[in-house]
C-alpha cells in the first residue's frame, strides 16, 4: 500500500487522514498532510532538518502528540515542512521531518494550530493503515 494523504470536512478546522502500509507511515502522511495545508510541499527543499521524541502508549493520543509535537518544532525554528518519518519502539516514538526555513518564494497557505482530539482515530484498514484527527487552524 502506498503512503498517502486525503482530507475530510469538519466546520472551521480541517480534517487530516493519514494512510500507510505501517502505523508509522501513516502517521508521516497525516504528518505530510497536516503541513501541506499551510506550505505547497514542492517547494520546500528537504536542506534542515528538525526531530521529535515522546513517550505515548495510545496509538490514538500518539497521533495528535506527533502532529502537535511537529508543529511546535516548526513553529520554533521557523521551518516549512515537508517530509516526514516516524519511528516506535514500544511506547517511545521517534519522528524526523525535513524542510527549510521559511521565505518569500513559499507559497503560504492556512496556518495550523496543533491536532485535536477531534474524529481520531489510528485503526487498519485493507493493506495498512489509517490515521485521521481535525486540526485546528
Amino acid at each position: 500500500m502506498a503512503t498517502h494523504y486525503d482530507y475530510f470536512e469538519h466546520g472551521a478546522d480541517i480534517g487530516v487522514v493519514g494512510r500507510g502500509a505501517t502505523v508509522e507511515q501513516a502517521f508521516a502522511a497525516a504528518a505530510a498532510a497536516t503541513f501541506a495545508i499551510m506550505v505547497e510541499p514542492e517547494s520546500v527543499r528537504p536542506v534542515a532538518s528538525c526531530e521529535v521524541a515522546f513517550d505515548e502508549d495510545d496509538i490514538e493520543l500518539a497521533l495528535a502528540r506527533g502532529l502537535s509535537a511537529l508543529l511546535a518544532q516548526a513553529r520554533e525554528q521557523r521551518l516549512a515542512l515537508a517530509r516526514f518519518e516516524l519511528a516506535r519502539e514500544g511506547s517511545h516514538w521517534r519522528g524526523r521531518a525535513w524542510g527549510e526555513p521559511w521565505c518569500d518564494a513559499h507559497r503560504r497557505g492556512t496556518e495550523v494550530k496543533g491536532a485535536t482530539l477531534t474524529a481520531l482515530s489510528v485503526a487498519p484498514e485493507a493493506g495498512g493503515w489509517q490515521a485521521r484527527c481535525v486540526v485546528d487552524v
